[in-house]
């Protein structure tokens, strides 16, 4: 797969520009959302130590 031409370049720039501004009130409200959350770091965390306490077991039956 070659590279992009010129006037390719340009179209995706120029979709990636567009997508950005569709997205920005959205993306807006979200970080403004997730500025106002309260912390939920054992939601984050007790599935990764399972996550990891797996991978450390099956790399152990090995």
């Amino acid at each position: 797969m070659g590279t992009f031409s010129g006037w390719e370049s340009l179209l995706l720039g120029a979709l990636l520009i567009l997508l950005i501004f569709w997205m920005r009130p959205g993306i807006k409200a979200s970080l403004e959302q997730s500025k106002n959350a309260t912390a939920d770091w054992p939601g984050v965390l007790v599935p990764l130590v399972f996550v990891v306490m797996f991978v450390i077991f099956l790399v152990a039956m090995v």
